[in-house]
Formats: C-alpha cells, sequence, structure tokens
C-alpha cells in the first residue's frame, strides 16, 4: 500500500512539473533561452 501512494505522490509531482513547463513555454519564457524567448530572436525552439 505504501508503494502506490508514494507512486502516486511522484506521478502527481511530475505532472506539475511538466504543466509548468508547458504554461512557462506558453508565456515565452524557456530555460534555453535563458528563461526569456523574447531575446533569443527564435533561435531557441
Amino acid at each position: 500500500m505504501g508503494t502506490v501512494i508514494v507512486g502516486a505522490v511522484v506521478v502527481a509531482v511530475v505532472a506539475l512539473i511538466i504543466r509548468s513547463m508547458v504554461k512557462d513555454k506558453k508565456a515565452g519564457k524557456s530555460l534555453q533561452c535563458g528563461v526569456n524567448c523574447k531575446h533569443c530572436d527564435g533561435h531557441c525552439h
């Protein structure tokens, strides 16, 4: 039972991280561009 709970927590954390990354990407932020894609002239996509 403990394994199921820990697995669910891990899946939830990963889902939140992915959601945050997608939200940042839509807002024009990206880690490859120093968190600001407006200044990379589209080269980081």
